[in-house]
């Protein structure tokens, strides 16, 4: 236990060095400056990586709603820095993950990638431009917020975990690039989303223990995040130097907090790490419910995603474990 925190702390420090280095020869000689002018960024983060590495929620989950409801931020904006900011802190996570040699499942992580980099591409070029900016911030919480009712309804009974994906074939295939590509329009309208999609339906479908879905939703958000990345600022251009810097100010922090967040999720059983998530997205459905204008379109859109998807979700979680042949269970 002492040699293997050791190793995580070792490794992280030289990684910490390695990018506050690349940083500070980036920013100087206004490397303070970009602190000081955008401090409520660096401290918004300071709390949104550190819940980036230790649940599905990504860092953006932290980051969209309190630019967008508390700091004014477009959500535009709040969206693409949300991609850029998770492609350092998660994959500083990731990287802490397989050091430390923690379980995820690689499969779900490379089939859901599939359909999660076409959906950040619609999510993003054809589907954000036709939604008010009110509708987009609520329509996260609408989801995530049936997937919080789900998970208190399965953790009131006797749950049986799988530690692997059972006749992985073409079905389940399917399933994760389908599920991929929902969570990916979701990265593209809001920044996040196939991290809490993918962890819902390995828990509720799979049946694999919160441990290893979570770990398996932060390198899934880590890849997608550079691929959103990695759209708006070559093909979509839309990285601007005022988002540049809001990146610039978190940067130092999120190196730190998000490998923290995944080294202190493998220190926790699967009942806190749903408990935790689920008050988590009751904060997120209290907040939106008070700061969000709420138009009529804006209640009646939001209502019919959380049914959509709580019917999805509770369907998902009737089963006890996950088996397409029954003979064997």
């Amino acid at each position: 236990m002492i040699k293997h925190l050791n190793n995580f702390f070792l490794f992280n420090l030289v990684l910490t060095l390695f990018v506050w280095t690349v940083w500070y020869k980036y920013t100087s000689p206004d490397s303070l400056y970009v602190i000081k002018h955008n401090w409520p960024i660096t401290v918004t983060m300071v709390f949104g990586s550190f819940i980036a590495g230790a649940t599905s929620e990504g860092g953006g989950a932290i980051a969209f709603p309190i630019f967008t409801k508390v700091l004014n931020i477009s959500p535009m904006d709040a969206k693409v820095f949300s991609l850029a900011i998770q492609s350092v802190g998660m994959t500083a996570a990731t990287l802490t993950i397989i050091m430390m040699r923690i379980a995820v499942e690689w499969r779900v992580i490379l089939w859901a990638s599939l359909g999660g980099a076409v959906g950040v591409f619609i999510g993003s070029n054809f589907i954000a431009p036709l939604l008010s900016a009110s509708l987009l911030k609520m329509l996260f919480t609408a989801m995530i917020t049936s997937f919080a009712l789900t998970l208190l309804i399965l953790n009131w009974k006797q749950r049986f975990y799988n530690y692997k994906i059972i006749n992985f074939f073409w079905r389940e295939k399917l399933i994760l690039i389908i599920t991929g590509f929902i969570g990916g329009c979701f990265t593209g309208l809001v920044g996040n989303g196939i991290d809490i999609i993918c962890f819902s339906v390995m828990v509720l479908l799979f049946r694999f223990s919160e441990k290893v879905s979570t770990a398996t939703s932060v390198v899934l958000m880590a890849f997608n995040s550079l691929i959103g990345f990695a759209l708006h600022f070559y093909l979509l251009d839309s990285f601007t130097a005022k988002i540049e810097q809001y990146w610039l100010a978190a940067i130092p922090v999120v190196v730190i907090a998000a490998p923290l967040g995944a080294y202190f999720c493998t220190q926790l059983n699967n009942k806190t790490i749903s408990t935790m998530l689920i008050v988590l997205i009751i904060i997120e459905l209290v907040s939106s419910l008070f700061l969000i204008p709420l138009s009529k379109e804006v209640v009646m859109v939001s209502l019919l995603v959380f049914l959509v998807f709580s019917i999805f979700f509770i369907t998902m979680s009737k089963a006890v474990r996950y088996c397409p042949n029954e003979n064997e269970c």
